[in-house]
């Protein structure tokens, strides 16, 4: 599936919810799907700086069954932060098994779609910035790398 195909999906994931505790606690059941990062992953480099807990964020290239390099992304967060893991969750679900350019020039446009800006606080939207950002950065990185 393309990045516009996984957020159209989540987009109507959500619709199905009215309330939005119940949109905040699908937030957290898909930060309990989430498969766990690797402790040895889990390092200040692989940090996200700007969230209120601790929550890591790496990706590796590699190469789907046609030979096409793929961008796979890893992300976690400590225990007591569900939320956040949630969110990681989504971002993993939409950008991970992507082309590195196309992690790079996504339009995340089902956060405003699901009304994000409502179910979370300031200080978890700026972490979630953050983990965009991280993770375009890893697309950009791979795609310049990968073109040399």
């Amino acid at each position: 599936m393309t990045i516009n195909e996984k957020q159209d999906e989540i987009i109507e994931e959500f619709d199905l919810f009215d309330d939005q505790l119940d949109k905040t606690q699908y937030i957290i059941d898909l930060g309990k799907k989430l498969s766990p990062m690797p402790e040895a992953q889990k390092t200040d480099e692989n940090r996200i700086m700007g969230c209120q807990s601790k929550v890591w964020v790496d990706a590796e290239l590699k190469d789907d069954r046609a030979g096409v390099p793929r961008l796979y992304f890893y992300g976690d967060s400590e225990p007591t932060a569900q939320i956040s893991k949630g969110l990681v969750g989504l971002l993993v679900r939409v950008l991970s098994g992507q082309k590195p350019e196309d992690v790079a020039n996504a339009d995340l446009y089902f956060i405003p779609q699901v009304g994000m800006g409502n179910l979370i606080t300031s200080l978890r939207a700026g972490g979630l910035a953050s983990m965009i950002e991280r993770m375009k950065a890893f697309g950009k990185a791979y795609s310049v790398a990968e073109n040399r």
